[in-house]
């Protein structure tokens, strides 16, 4: 579930660990699905131990550690994962542990409910050919509106769908492609490439509005409770949805309608059908 908000949250929670040299890089003993560690975990403790922490970023729904060597250590959650610097929810889904000296954070924990995430490092060199150019979109924050319209208009899938085609933008997920086309007044199921050029500036400036908020709020805590910032504390967008896991409600927006939930691409859509109507 972890999308931009909740990864952007999750690299906030550990951003004092720049400048932390890694004193040791472990798997943890887990009974659970494990997860994917590359190179394996004897191989991987070996070229971590004595790296220093250079900077940590985002790529998408990844969360980066740019090591001094010029090597990334990416954590990717995927559905169910957390970085944490906190207790866990539970240990018995703890995954991974970066031991650290030489700053604040005494460790950082990858923790993965379904255990389908990953740890990998990769090179400068894989690291730009699997993370960057055509693999991977724009970032969702820093796409322009033009370029948006230019990489989904000529699609003839619906809106929602094409929002969440990372190698086109990056970040967004199901939760919040729901909500942006909710504030934005359009159905969920209307082709891109009969969208109108002021449509499309409206999504891109909702898109900002949805993520920036959803991230000061510190992401979104589901009924389920999986997601929890770095510090295994919830987070507060959820109170803030509109269409999100509502079915049957009040629409928040024109108090008309009622919250309607259908399934696109295998996954669930939420949209109010009398304000966003499919014209």
């Amino acid at each position: 579930m972890p999308e931009l908000p909740e990864v952007e949250t999750m690299r906030r929670g550990i951003l004092a660990a720049v400048g932390s040299r890694i004193v040791k890089a472990s798997r943890v003993p887990c009974k659970k699905r494990p997860i994917l560690v590359q190179p394996g975990p004897a191989a991987l403790a070996k070229k971590l131990a004595g790296q220093r922490i250079a900077e940590i970023g985002r790529v998408g729904k990844r969360v980066v550690l740019h090591l001094e060597s010029g090597e990334a250590l990416v954590f990717e959650p995927r559905m169910t994962g957390l970085v944490l610097v906190a207790d866990p929810p539970t240990r018995e889904h703890l995954r991974f542990r970066l031991d650290l000296e030489e700053g604040p954070l005494p460790s950082i924990w990858y923790w993965d409910r379904r255990g389908l995430g990953s740890v990998r490092l990769l090179s400068f060199k894989q690291f730009e050919q699997q993370l960057r150019g055509d693999k991977l979109g724009p970032d969702a924050l820093a796409i322009t509106a033009d370029q948006l319209q230019e990489r989904l208009a000529g699609s003839k899938r619906a809106i929602k769908v094409a929002l969440l085609d990372q190698r086109a933008l990056a970040g967004v997920g199901n939760l919040y492609a729901s909500e942006i086309l909710h504030l934005c007044g359009i159905h969920p199921g209307r082709r891109c490439d009969l969208l109108r050029s002021a449509q499309w500036k409206r999504i891109h400036a909702r898109m900002r509005e949805v993520l920036e908020l959803a991230i000061e709020h510190e992401g979104s805590t589901l009924s389920d409770g999986t997601y929890r910032n770095a510090l295994n504390q919830s987070g507060g967008f959820q109170n803030h949805h509109r269409v999100y896991d509502r079915e049957g409600d009040p629409c928040l927006t024109c108090s008309r309608g009622s919250i309607v939930r259908i399934v696109q691409a295998q996954r669930a859509t939420f949209f109010c059908p009398k304000c966003q109507r499919k014209k």
